[in-house]
């Protein structure tokens, strides 16, 4: 099952524009969750982010994390039907 963390604003940040979101639309995945998710090493994340590559994610100081509505969408564009084409959206 996939475990989630919600996000919650730093304290200086306004609560009543926050409040408009939906608490499932804030759910977000901590490098170390999402590389133990996929089998993949911290390392492996931040070379990506590095790189371009990989899910969107969120950076609010020097934490990093997935919301998982765009580790979803990675996992959908990372489709394959063969090794000679990619899955229809």
């Amino acid at each position: 099952m996939l475990k989630t963390t919600p996000f919650v604003p730093d304290s200086h940040v306004d609560a009543s524009s926050s409040s408009r979101i939906a608490p499932q639309d804030r759910r977000v995945l901590s490098e170390t969750e999402l590389a133990q998710l996929w089998g993949v090493s911290a390392k492996t994340l931040q070379r990506w982010r590095t790189e371009g590559r990989g899910p969107r994610y969120l950076k609010l100081s020097k934490r990093v994390g997935y919301p998982v509505e765009a580790i979803l969408e990675f996992e959908r564009r990372a489709l394959h039907i063969s090794t000679s084409e990619r899955a229809t959206r």
